[in-house]
């Protein structure tokens, strides 16, 4: 198995409570091709402490003032080297071994360049209180308001994607992450695995809990988004076929649930061919025949 260079950018501020935890997370993964990067907003609360305790393991880190946390994330891939990229945020951690897991698909599967794995949540004792199957979205599913949620804990992509959508932006305070993720659908396929990779922490201080800021901020991405007559066909088709089901389901007519699965066939099918498995004969990552 190769071991292809892993970026990993935590941006940080005044978050001491939970940095430690965040940073061990990343540097006990005992990969050996990693280059870990700390972006702290000029933190006063001891972060800085924290980061220096660690200095020897990290390829670079900075402590100053800057404009946000998109900033700060776009600020640390700016000095990555690696060709798998991604964030971890410093009150969210990465499961054990995730690395070896991440890197192994991207050899296994060359074709994919865009990977989410299982939804975990921790709570503020570090404990993983919640795992689910990562749903599949695409681009269609993004225009369509359908992309909840991206785990960005668990997501890593290859750097030429990061690279041919124009990097990270920041015109958003919130919703910088579903802004990559509509423009990483323009070109690629999101492929998901039931793999543990990353978890989110639920604190009582964090930014995303803002979700009306959020969802305007998601509204004018998607209103920027050029959509083409295919893509305007096929929303226009789902948004019919949601109508009747809803319209049969209200009434009581006929058999809605089959009607339903008949319409939605499709998106199923289009989740199993992106839906990554670990064959345990082969002992490897394989994408559905």
């Amino acid at each position: 198995m190769s071991y292809p260079k892993i970026s990993i950018v935590t941006p940080n501020f005044n978050k001491v409570q939970y940095l430690e935890k965040t940073i061990l997370s990343v540097l006990s993964q005992g990969y050996p091709n990693l280059e870990y990067i700390i972006i702290d907003g000029g933190s006063s609360d001891g972060s800085v402490d924290i980061i220096k305790k660690y200095e020897n393991k990290l390829a670079y880190w900075v402590s100053e003032q800057d404009d946000g946390v998109y900033y700060a994330i776009k600020k640390g891939f700016d000095h990555s080297t690696g060709e798998i990229m991604a964030w971890i945020g410093s009150d969210d951690m990465y499961h054990p071994n995730s690395f070896f897991t991440v890197a192994q698909v991207f050899s296994d599967c060359p074709r994919v360049s865009w990977l989410v794995g299982a939804q975990a949540s921790y709570d503020e004792k570090s404990r993983t209180v919640g795992v689910e199957n990562s749903p599949y979205f695409n681009h269609l599913s993004f225009l369509m308001r359908d992309f909840q949620w991206v785990q960005q804990e668990s997501t890593f992509w290859r750097r030429e994607l990061y690279e041919k959508v124009g990097g990270l932006g920041t015109d958003y305070k919130l919703a910088g992450d579903f802004d990559l993720w509509m423009r990483f659908s323009r070109y690629e396929k999101m492929y998901i695995t039931n793999a543990l990779i990353g978890g989110f922490r639920h604190s009582e201080d964090q930014l995303s809990k803002n979700l009306d800021v959020y969802f305007r901020e998601v509204d004018d991405i998607i209103a920027r988004e050029n959509i083409s007559p295919e893509e305007h066909n096929q929303i226009k088709m789902i948004e019919r076929n949601k109508r009747i089901v809803s319209f049969l389901k209200m009434f009581k007519i006929l058999n809605w649930q089959a009607l339903n699965s008949r319409m939605t066939t499709w998106v199923v099918e289009e989740e199993r061919r992106h839906r990554i498995y670990f064959d345990f004969e082969r002992k490897q990552f394989v994408l559905p025949e």
